[in-house]
């Protein structure tokens, strides 16, 4: 059971480094307001109706794809770098669109056009599209994160050194028994949740997009985002140690960049070309 809770959280993390279709076209409620805008054009050019309402509907339009979007990207448990910037210029838009509708009626308000008590729901909506904005954004930088560990991990798994770290290493291999299972995992989970009150952080968990994109067999490893150094982390490798199951320890992470320093656990990822040989 905790061994699919921490697949489950894990796969919340999962990005890739590669692109791919929002399916935001196929959402109906975009169908929908593509529809609407047909049919208010066709009025606008007939002279039955302001434009100002045909403008009110492509708004609408664009708040539509952009909720797609969102509702796409948070439910999604492969999203990709290139989804999440997305999903985050997305929010920012629907965040936008309600702090300007904010903005016109409260100076409606202080004309003496609009009443006081019609700004309470675009408060509201303000509020929440705010909280949208900095979900999508925690969200895409956690999906940044770990593309950036799977790309430290690419980086220095060829040239790791066997031993104790020094200041002068990036990565530190232990062999050990050189394979790892399903069961030894669950011992290390359950063992560190025991120790810290908390669950092992998984990232990620057996083959990702992340590793795919970059042509990785992660099949049967995991990776745990703890610093080598952190107390969790020397004593996550201690533990693996004692037990002869096979780490790369990760110090450095890109400049500037989420910090790609984490625990392999398991055996180097192959070629995904070579895997399939």
């Amino acid at each position: 059971m905790r061994f699919l809770a921490l697949f489950t959280f894990s796969t919340v993390l999962v990005c890739a480094a590669t692109p791919s279709n929002t399916g935001a076209l196929e959402d109906p409620d975009v169908m929908r307001a593509r529809l609407s805008i047909e049919r208010l054009r066709a009025l606008v050019d007939a002279g039955a109706i302001p434009r100002v309402q045909l403008e009110q509907a492509q708004d609408a339009l664009g708040d539509a794809q952009d909720m797609a979007i969102l509702r796409h990207a948070m439910y999604s448990t492969d999203l990709t770098e290139a989804q999440a910037d997305d999903m985050v210029a997305a929010a920012k838009r629907r965040l936008d669109r309600r702090q300007k509708k904010f903005d016109e009626v409260s100076g409606l308000i202080d004309s003496g056009i609009a009443a006081k008590n019609d700004l309470a729901p675009l408060s509201d909506q303000v509020d929440f599209a705010r909280k949208e904005y900095d979900l999508a954004v925690t969200r895409a930088d956690l999906c940044h994160q770990q593309a950036e560990m799977a790309r430290v991990e690419q980086l220095h798994q060829s040239r790791v050194e066997p031993g104790t770290p020094g200041d002068d290493k990036a990565a530190v291999h232990y062999q050990g028994a050189g394979v790892f299972t399903p069961a030894e995992f669950e011992q290390v989970a359950a063992a560190f949740e025991h120790r810290f009150s908390k669950p092992l952080p998984v990232s990620a968990m057996g083959e990702t997009a992340v590793h795919r994109a970059m042509g990785f067999d992660h099949r049967g490893r995991v990776d745990v985002a703890l610093n080598p150094d952190q107390p969790e982390g020397v004593w996550l490798r201690q533990y693996l140690e004692s037990r002869r199951i096979p780490y790369f320890a990760f110090w450095h992470a890109a400049a500037g960049k989420a910090t790609g320093a984490h625990i392999h656990i398991g055996p180097e990822s192959t070629r995904l070309t070579a895997a399939a040989d």
